[in-house]
């Protein structure tokens, strides 16, 4: 089955048109700057040749219909919409056939990831009224970590406002954490159902997730994807009273104060640098103390994590780096692994050194492996449409 994946952010639009039974990819890019001026259509054909046009995207429907217009041009063939949808909620465990029901859902629940999932449900609109007779279905990041125990997403709150609200952790990058945790099963040769494994994917967002036998049993993200690790521009944990403390002495109100957290803090707080660990590493070479301590920072929260997840799991037997940042710098990767030797973590430098694809990279006598997997939640999605679609 030809599946065109659709990936909506606020300002972008990825694709990607993928037969599911060879793997092949005929096209593939990215729609950006939807909204703003310049906006660049970026895709790669088939042959590798990469194209770049600056094309005007006022919203997000223009976006799909470059994006299709490219496919019509070339005589692909489209049999489905596969659509990555951020936040589901409390109404989906898995992936759906989308129909008016579960489009209402996809809104209902928006509030809670509002940068994408209008994004992603306006998608879904125009791709239902401009091809009807296309099966539009939804693969949501917070579908593999609905199965967690209780003890792992419940928070200490009022039991009457947690079940009104529906406010537990829901997690993120679902599909990132299924692709690499089963992929890591198929390089040791072994069935996920009898592995441990701790997945790390790591770039300007970043979870981890612990996976016991295939299922998600814990993961850094919460109810909204502001939590856990400090990220490229965002927080992480912190302590909600330093919220009244900055909010009263500066005179902000609660949009004003996310604003912050959301996109002023992270390593680029920090720093002061940016929020690209490329730059980060470059400027702490030179010297840059504040660029030091947020990699320091991000290394030991990682590794804080991952302690904690072999602890709620009696165990570990895999670490798998992913994302722009796991699959590509392995000065990282190193920095978090010098603390992990308490689980028999040993890490190899030459591997190490390679990046962007599946690779061990920890030593033959590791007690823990390491693996660098690169991500491919395209595959997931157009795996998933194609079955659904299939019945």
């Amino acid at each position: 089955m030809n599946v065109l994946v659709l990936n909506a952010g606020s300002s972008s639009l990825k694709f990607q048109l993928m037969n599911t039974k060879t793997r092949e990819v005929f096209t593939k890019g990215n729609c950006e700057r939807i909204g703003l001026t310049d906006g660049i259509f970026g895709h790669v054909e088939g042959d590798g040749e990469k194209v770049k046009e600056i094309v005007d995207f006022p919203d997000h429907g223009t976006a799909i219909r470059k994006v299709i217009e490219l496919i019509n041009e070339h005589g692909f063939e489209m049999e489905a919409f596969g659509h990555r949808i951020v936040q589901g909620g409390w109404h989906f465990e898995d992936s759906a056939l989308v129909d008016d029901e579960v489009l209402a859902k996809i809104y209902e629940v928006a509030p809670l990831a509002p940068l994408h999932n209008y994004a992603e449900a306006g998608v879904i609109e125009h791709c239902r009224e401009t091809y009807p007779e296309l099966p539009n279905v939804a693969v949501f990041d917070t579908s593999f970590h609905m199965g967690m125990p209780p003890a792992a997403y419940t928070y200490a709150l009022p039991t009457e406002v947690r079940e009104k609200l529906h406010i537990r952790k829901y997690g993120a990058h679902g599909t990132s954490h299924r692709y690499v945790s089963a992929r890591c099963a198929e390089l040791m040769g072994k069935p996920i159902e009898e592995l441990k494994l701790i997945s790390c994917h790591m770039g300007n967002g970043s979870s981890i997730c612990a996976i016991d036998g295939g299922k998600s049993v814990d993961t850094s993200m919460g109810f909204t994807p502001l939590v856990g690790l400090p990220m490229g521009t965002r927080c992480g944990d912190l302590d909600p009273g330093v919220m009244q403390f900055i909010m009263n002495k500066y005179g902000m109100n609660i949009d004003e104060m996310l604003n912050v957290l959301n996109k002023k803090s992270g390593v680029l707080g920090v720093s002061g640098v940016s929020s690209d660990f490329r730059d980060l590493e470059t400027a702490a070479d030179e010297g840059n103390e504040r660029a030091r301590l947020a990699l320091d920072m991000f290394d030991y929260w990682v590794a804080k994590v991952v302690g904690s997840y072999a602890a709620a799991m009696n165990g570990v037997d895999a670490i798998i780096f992913t994302a722009g940042v796991g699959e590509n710098s392995g000065t990282t990767r190193a920095g978090i692994c010098k603390y992990l030797g308490y689980l028999g973590c040993e890490i190899d430098p030459e591997p190490n050194k390679k990046r962007g694809e599946d690779i061990c990279i920890s030593t033959a006598d590791s007690k823990v492996k390491l693996f660098v997997i690169p991500t491919n939640e395209e595959l997931v999605i157009a795996r998933d449409t194609r079955d659904i679609v299939n019945g």
